[in-house]
């Protein structure tokens, strides 16, 4: 099979990301039927986002003539942002710390409107690096906050360490998408 991208940074870079989200997503189901899908089932409803991000992520790496650039930006935004909503804004996990959780919330708003601003727009490859990047970062910062409220104001428990995976998971795809993004805002898609 023939790939899109050419240059051994660029292929390593996805990769790398597509590995760790898999291995992510695989230890989040499995604590979902660890923990039964009644006290764990909007995990499940995540993980479905995210393994479709990687199938997405998978089809544009390997050039398929089933997934347009267009296509891909878009049905990945969707994906992305429906985390966003879910997880961050509708159904956002009660921290310890009320102004954490206030940061988080605020942050998630911004990187909702941000994503669709940057990626839903059908000129989103005028766009510069910075703006791309600045996806990844917020999302970046958003779960270090929830990883800051896990560690020192929750108590620790047997959930912990799943949720200290499942909230790497957003970024590690989300660097994953923004790396394929910044390739095609220097190179024409192939078609």
């Amino acid at each position: 099979m023939e790939t899109r991208f050419n240059k051994k940074a660029k292929v390593f870079d996805i990769c790398i990301s597509a590995v760790a989200a898999v291995l992510s997503v695989g230890i989040m189901i499995y604590g979902v039927f660890h923990f039964g899908l009644d006290n764990s089932w909007p995990e499940l409803v995540l993980n479905i986002f995210y393994i479709a991000c990687l199938v997405m992520m998978w089809m544009y790496f390997f050039n398929s003539p089933h997934l347009t650039t267009q296509q891909f930006n878009y049905w990945s935004s969707v994906c992305v942002g429906m985390t966003i909503l879910l997880r961050d804004i509708l159904f956002a996990p009660p921290l310890a710390n009320y102004p954490l959780r206030l940061i988080c919330f605020t942050l998630s708003v911004l990187l909702l409107c941000t994503l669709t601003y940057f990626y839903a727009r059908k000129d989103w490859k005028t766009y510069s690096k910075s703006n791309l990047w600045s996806i990844c970062i917020i999302d970046i910062i958003i779960a270090s906050l929830y990883q800051i409220d896990i560690m020192y104001f929750e108590a620790a428990d047997e959930y912990t360490n799943y949720m200290l995976t499942e909230i790497w998971i957003r970024p590690t795809i989300t660097y994953g998408l923004v790396a394929c993004f910044v390739t095609e805002t220097n190179e024409e898609p192939t078609e």
